[in-house]
């Protein structure tokens, strides 16, 4: 596989995996499985994140050969999976509710109660993103959990990039109000740590 100067590794990889490069699609898939795990985990849950993880994959090598690398390939697969995400929530929305739905929504529902005992941090922050509108979740999760640039994150949402910001912004009011809502909206989005929003703690 070879690889011209300034090229993204990444994006030379799937370039190799359109040419019908089977090494170069074991070695795409372990480098960016993580990525597209990590971004469908915040978007439809553990449950499913797997088998959407999955099946963005089976897409993205099936679509491998009319990648042309003008973009880059990150941004390519994210695209995907989250097209893979909204068909999940089309095809669940034509299904009855199950159990483990109500059992989500009602965690949800609860998340902003700070003495819920037992409920780890990082599970309240997945609780609460879940409850984003989807737009704002998208560019939530790209830029603060994922680590895409806004320019980057444009590119997957197909947006301009100020509203992948005023969409990450209105995303931390939303998430300070759904962890702490006794607390006052910040003026300006606070600092991301980890991926994630600390809100002040209330009071």
């Amino acid at each position: 596989m070879s690889e011209t100067p300034g090229e993204d590794p990444t994006t030379a990889l799937l370039l190799a995996v359109g040419r019908g490069d089977r090494a170069a699609a074991e070695l795409f898939i372990r480098n960016t499985q993580r990525d597209v795990w990590r971004f469908l985990v915040y978007l439809a849950g553990h449950a499913d994140a797997e088998d959407l993880t999955q099946e963005a994959f089976v897409r993205a090598l099936g679509s491998a050969r009319g990648f042309t690398g003008r973009g880059g390939a990150r941004t390519w697969l994210l695209a995907i999976a989250r097209r893979v995400a909204a068909d999940h929530f089309r095809a669940a929305a034509t299904r009855p509710p199950i159990a483990s739905d109500q059992d989500w929504q009602a965690a949800a529902d609860r998340v902003g109660d700070r003495h819920l005992p037992g409920l780890d941090d990082t599970v309240a922050i997945k609780l609460a993103v879940r409850t984003l509108s989807g737009d704002r979740r998208d560019a939530f999760v790209l830029t603060q959990v994922v680590g895409l640039g806004y320019a980057e994150a444009a590119e997957v949402c197909g947006c301009p990039v100020g509203t992948i910001r005023s969409r990450v912004a209105r995303a931390r009011r939303d998430l300070v109000s759904v962890l702490a809502p006794s607390a006052p909206a910040p003026s300006a989005p606070g600092p991301a740590v980890a991926g994630v929003v600390r809100p002040q703690a209330a009071g």
